[in-house]
């Protein structure tokens, strides 16, 4: 008697989301994207908006507006470190990459895939991603040269040390070779926690369902409930603190665990 005004109301709830949110994420796109990419013209290369680059502010702003499009409030802890930095964090979903993005505009790198991704991976190769084709070992060679370059050049670099995205219930073991970048070229690597949900209760809501493809996860996403969603820009790992790639990689993960369970 009592499941079914539940399920009801559930169902309501959505349809009302998808509603109201379907004409916002419309205007966002077709109104704020193009507005990106004029950000980006070498006409206004030289103009900044609170101390930054129009074009990093634009992206910032931008991707800001999509996570309150989908209902995120988002909220941060600590900041991120300004010049050549690895920062390295736990992988939920593809709404990882905008939460980063509306904080720091930085040089991903992410599996070649999602440059096929409607909106996100446009605005992935805008925003200077680097594409590595899974399982092919000339492909992560050549990742890896970018990596130290940029480093080198002062420039951000963020990664998914898990490899993959999982199911939002744990934080898999981090691929430590992707640390040798930071190492040879010398600079700190920044742990960053991403926790949905209080207390990271959706974490599995967030996450890819089994079986569940990019669009899929995206239409989804855009008639959950309106949560709360944190980043924790966490303590960093200065250069030759640690021994070496793996001892970072281990530290980097228990950062971002104790960060979550707090």
């Amino acid at each position: 008697m009592n499941s079914r005004p539940v399920v009801t109301d559930h169902w309501v709830a959505r349809t009302f989301r998808y509603l109201y949110r379907i004409p916002w994420l419309l205007v966002h796109l077709f109104l704020g994207l193009p507005l990106v990419l004029l950000s980006m013209l070498p006409a206004w290369r030289d103009w900044g908006v609170g101390g930054l680059p129009l074009e990093q502010r634009a992206v910032q702003l931008w991707s800001g507006g999509l996570l309150r499009v989908f209902g995120l409030r988002v909220s941060r802890s600590g900041s991120p470190l300004p010049g050549g930095v690895l920062l390295v964090a736990n992988h939920v979903s593809w709404i990882d990459i905008q939460m980063i993005h509306s904080q720091q505009m930085v040089g991903f790198v992410a599996k070649a895939e999602i440059a096929r991704w409607p909106v996100v991976g446009w605005l992935a190769a805008r925003g200077q991603t680097i594409f590595h084709h899974r399982g092919d070992t000339q492909s992560l060679g050549g990742v890896m040269d970018e990596m130290e370059q940029r480093l080198r050049q002062q420039r951000p670099v963020a990664v998914f040390p898990e490899g993959r995205t999982r199911s939002g219930d744990e934080v898999g073991p981090f691929h430590a070779r992707i640390f040798t970048c930071a190492v040879q070229a010398r600079v700190p690597v920044q742990p960053v926690a991403l926790v949905y949900g209080e207390h990271g209760q959706a974490q599995t809501q967030v996450a890819f369902a089994e079986g569940e493809g990019f669009v899929g996860n995206f239409l989804r996403l855009l008639g959950e409930p309106a949560r709360s969603a944190q980043l924790h820009f966490l303590a960093p790992i200065a250069p030759g603190e640690l021994a070496g790639r793996r001892q970072i990689a281990e530290l980097a993960r228990e950062r971002i665990v104790q960060a979550m369970a707090a």
